[in-house]
């Protein structure tokens, strides 16, 4: 814990001495999604395992990797769905992109074509 407390000061220093280079810091979780948030104003704060940086909650645990961006990076294109719209999937694969059978789905992250779009599922 006390080693990412410092990290984060660390990247707070850094940030307000590249705040002008870089615009965004993002965070990329370990399922691959990325948030980009505007570094103006930014405050970052720990509570337990949740880090606060500007209205984004994160979850230590869940976190890659965080650096700062000159481009929101943020992840797009994939929705997400609800479980009604599970049973309409016309295809559902694993994040190494093996087809997967509902049955066959187990804790993890999954990609879901309906007929509507793609969509990105976690399954608890």
């Amino acid at each position: 814990m006390k080693k990412i407390v410092l990290i984060l000061m660390t990247l707070v220093s850094v940030l307000t001495a590249r705040a002008d280079d870089y615009p965004y810091l993002t965070f990329e979780t370990t399922d691959g999604m990325k948030i980009s948030v505007d570094v103006s104003n930014l405050t970052l704060s720990i509570s337990g395992n949740t880090l606060t940086a500007g209205s984004q909650t994160f979850t230590l645990s869940n976190l890659s990797k965080m650096y700062f961006s000159n481009t929101d990076e943020t992840t797009s294109g994939i929705e997400g769905i609800s479980d009604a719209a599970l049973d309409e999937a016309t295809e559902i694969y694993d994040l190494q992109g093996h087809l997967v059978a509902r049955e066959q789905m187990r804790k993890g992250v999954y990609i879901v074509k309906t007929k509507q779009g793609t969509h990105k599922i976690m399954m608890k």
